[in-house]
């Protein structure tokens, strides 16, 4: 089979794009591991595919598959290249667009100076939805990991993470304490571990282990995560920059029960296609 893509990027944290709207595409976890592996394949983090709504009030699908062959439910910067993809290629010409994802629905907004904005939904807390093994919600959890014990904020932002503050994330030994996170059992379906280091009330620095994926230069989802769990811990205001290795975020959230707002850019890298 010859696929045509669209490799692209969110801050360096990179996407193979695959229109599959005029027919269904189906991918076994070992052709997507090879298409996302640097050496004998395209090379990315995650793979995108595109397909036909699902639901009436919904624009597209979009399926997202880890650089380990598994299926996830949501990517942040992913959500922007999706906006992109669709724009650059005339499956739409809408400025705002409703997109269904396994994690559930998100509205990107392509704004006039070409970043996306992308209301990625209402934050969860509850444990059991997350999921994550805990009695009750808990302003912070308290998690044994890698012989150490991590004072943590758990949600979900239609896929979970564990946030921990740390003084120096350039140095925050993300390799080794970031696997012990991502895969500890209290987690059903793993988590993504972020480090979060506060440089004021509206600037963070983050790094993100993320779940089949490691190490990326940027984490969408992640960003939001990371803000929400610092204004809940009273360390960070409303509207933050949040830098990556691979550039900056600014993220918006007016508290429980409102929405996050991501805003960052899209950049299509080439095109190709490939035979699998």
């Amino acid at each position: 089979m010859r696929l045509k893509f669209t490799k692209m990027q969110g801050l360096g944290n990179d996407f193979v794009v695959i229109d599959a709207t005029a027919a269904p595409i189906e991918l076994t976890s070992g052709q997507l591991r090879a298409l996302s592996d640097r050496h004998f394949g395209i090379g990315c983090d995650q793979l995108l595919l595109v397909e036909q709504p699902r639901a009436p009030d919904t624009d597209f699908y979009y399926r997202i598959f880890n650089a380990d062959g598994g299926e996830v439910e949501q990517c942040g910067n992913g959500a922007r290249c999706f906006v992109r993809f669709v724009h650059d290629k005339g499956l739409t010409h809408k400025k705002q667009i409703r997109v269904g994802t396994l994690g559930g629905v998100i509205t990107p907004t392509l704004e006039a100076d070409g970043e996306v904005t992308v209301d990625m939904g209402v934050p969860v807390f509850e444990p059991a939805r997350i999921p994550f093994d805990a009695p009750q919600r808990a302003p912070l959890y308290e998690l044994a990991a890698n012989k150490k014990l991590f004072k943590i904020n758990v949600l979900s932002m239609g896929n979970p993470h564990a946030v921990q503050v740390v003084e120096d994330v350039d140095h925050a030994p993300v390799a080794s304490d970031g696997p012990a996170i991502e895969s500890h059992p209290r987690f059903a379906r793993r988590v993504n571990a972020g480090f979060m280091q506060v440089l004021n009330r509206g600037h963070i620095k983050l790094r993100v282990y993320e779940r089949g994926a490691g190490e990326t230069l940027a984490c969408g989802s992640g960003a939001c995560a990371a803000v929400v769990a610092g204004v809940q811990r009273g360390l960070l205001d409303a509207r933050v920059r949040v830098t990556t290795r691979g550039g900056d975020l600014n993220i918006v959230w007016a508290g429980e029960g409102k929405a996050v707002l991501m805003t960052g850019p899209a950049v299509t890298v080439f095109e190709g296609e490939v035979e699998i």
